[in-house]
């Protein structure tokens, strides 16, 4: 009887917030008996435009890549600016 585990990310998404977006990952750690899966757990992380994207997995990096343009960080610098001030 082997136990193995494997952690993958199921799912990156793209969230609009108006002037910036950000990426949320969700990693699922699969517990699997004789390659049979038998347990599931599930983390979820947000990705911000100013995040320093160097030690994410490549596919969370490439959509952050692709997503965070020099609009977006502008917009999230704005935001940051904004809450700083009150």
């Amino acid at each position: 009887m082997a136990l193995t585990e494997e952690t993958v990310n199921d799912k990156i998404e793209v969230v609009n917030k108006g002037t910036y977006s950000l990426v949320q990952v969700r990693t699922a750690t699969i517990i699997k008996r004789d390659g049979v899966e038998i347990s599931r757990s599930f983390h979820r992380t947000s990705i911000m435009p100013d995040a320093d994207l160097s030690g994410l997995d490549s596919d969370v990096s490439a959509v952050c890549t692709t997503v965070f343009t020099d609009a977006c960080k502008a917009g999230w610098a704005t935001v940051l600016a904004s809450l700083n001030e009150e």
